[in-house]
């Protein structure tokens, strides 16, 4: 039975290191497929997200 319990655990313990092998290339993954920047776009952070609705005096609205 101990066996049995030692393989369970072997077994859990690599499935976890594979999962955060993965986890790790897909974090980097990320990182690297980011979008370039866009042309002529708002500058600074997300208008949506600050509540920023205006550029040179023009305020937009959606």
């Amino acid at each position: 039975m101990t066996t049995e319990t030692e393989n369970s655990k072997t077994r859990r313990r690599d499935a976890a290191k594979r999962a955060l092998e993965e986890a790790a290339r897909r974090r980097q993954d990320d990182i690297q497929a980011q979008l370039p920047p866009e042309k002529g776009g708002q500058e600074g952070p997300e208008p949506t997200r600050y509540g920023d609705w205006e550029k040179k005096g023009i305020v937009t609205d959606f």
